[in-house]
Formats: C-alpha cells, sequence, structure tokens
C-alpha cells in the first residue's frame, strides 16, 4: 500500500482520486487554490477535477430573485422562482407526486447544485420532477461521498467480525489504513485478515 502523498506532490485528477480526501481537506485545497470552496464533497471533487483539467471553477456568488407571494407551476425555473429545500416546495412536490410525506432525492439536491452553479435559469421544477422520476439524468448524486458508512456497514455485516465487540473502533482502525493508501475504499475480508493483530481485542 502508498500512502497518501500531499495534495500538490499529485500531478492529475487520476492520481487524486486514488485517494481518500475529506470534505475539510477538499474545501481547504479549493480555497488555497482560489476555487469556489463550499458546497458538497462532490462539488469540491469536480472543481479539483476541474482544475487539473485546466478548467478551474473560480469562486463566485449568485444573486437569485425571490418570487414568495407567487403560486408555484411546473414551468417555473428554479432559479426564478427563489426554489430551495424547505417546506413551502416540499408541499408542492407532495401536491405533484401524491405522496404526503415527499422527500427530495439526493439526484435533486446535486442537480439543483449544478443548476447554481451552471446559472441554468432554463431550468424548471417541472425538469426537477423528471430527475425525481428518473426520467432525467442532468445530474446525478455520486455516492463515492459515502465510501466510510458503506464500509462500516459491510465490516459489521461480515460474519468473521462477530466476536470484535467495539466494532466501530475495529472498522475505524481499518478504514484508517485504506483511506490513506491508493486501495480502492472498500471493506474485504481480506483486508481484515491482514489486519487482524490490531482489531481481534477490541
Amino acid at each position: 500500500m502508498i500512502n497518501r502523498p500531499d495534495f500538490y506532490m499529485l500531478h492529475s485528477y487520476e492520481e487524486f482520486a486514488k485517494y481518500y480526501w475529506y470534505r475539510k481537506e477538499l474545501a481547504q485545497i479549493c480555497k488555497t487554490l482560489h476555487l469556489e470552496h463550499t458546497g458538497t464533497k462532490q462539488a469540491l471533487n469536480e472543481n479539483i477535477k476541474a482544475y487539473f483539467n485546466g478548467m478551474p471553477v473560480k469562486n463566485k456568488k449568485l444573486s437569485v430573485p425571490r418570487r414568495d407571494k407567487k403560486l408555484l407551476s411546473l414551468h417555473d425555473s428554479l432559479l426564478e422562482c427563489g426554489f430551495s429545500f424547505n417546506a413551502k416546495f416540499r408541499a408542492f412536490f407532495a401536491e405533484q407526486t401524491g405522496k404526503k410525506n415527499f422527500k427530495f432525492t439526493a439526484d435533486m439536491a446535486t442537480t439543483w447544485r449544478k443548476v447554481k452553479q451552471d446559472g441554468d435559469k432554463n431550468f424548471t421544477l417541472q425538469d426537477l420532477l423528471d430527475v425525481y422520476y428518473n426520467k432525467s439524468n442532468y445530474a446525478k448524486y455520486d455516492d463515492c461521498c459515502c465510501q466510510w458508512n458503506r464500509f462500516v456497514k459491510d465490516f459489521c455485516a461480515d460474519k468473521n467480525n462477530e466476536r470484535i465487540h467495539n466494532k466501530l473502533k475495529a472498522a475505524s482502525i481499518l478504514w484508517h489504513i485504506v483511506k490513506n493508501s491508493d486501495q480502492p475504499k472498500v471493506y474485504t475480508q481480506h483486508l481484515a485478515e491482514k489486519h487482524k493483530h490490531l482489531i481481534i481485542n477490541l
């Protein structure tokens, strides 16, 4: 296993993507490079990818006009109707979908971030509804941001680890090894077996 090098020693996005980076680290890297440094881990990764590709996403502020008093329509532009993930728009989508307890999806959140980033005034509430129904691939949530959660879940599901009492601590020890390496950020029985001496008495 190769230990993770300092960011500034990396020469390509492919090299960068081999390693695990916390959101806080990504935000700091983007800030240092004078790139947009707010948003989700996925958005920050995209900013760094653009940087390596020679097309950096500079820090920008978007002004959004508010029209709270007007009734909403599926034809309304997300940017012009004051869209946000609040009770008003949850109620609107609950009515459109017939789901009383409507919940926004990760793809909808990713799409909204892309719409804001691109300043896409043509993207409507109908388009967002299409994302909800998986009729549109405008932007997809990248679940690599949930690697730690998947790692812990897989570790706990492995019957070979039933005798370990402090599973979270054991998983975090193994995660630390994987996180700082160029290996895939997934749990395997081989990983647990290889480092059994570190976790067996937990």
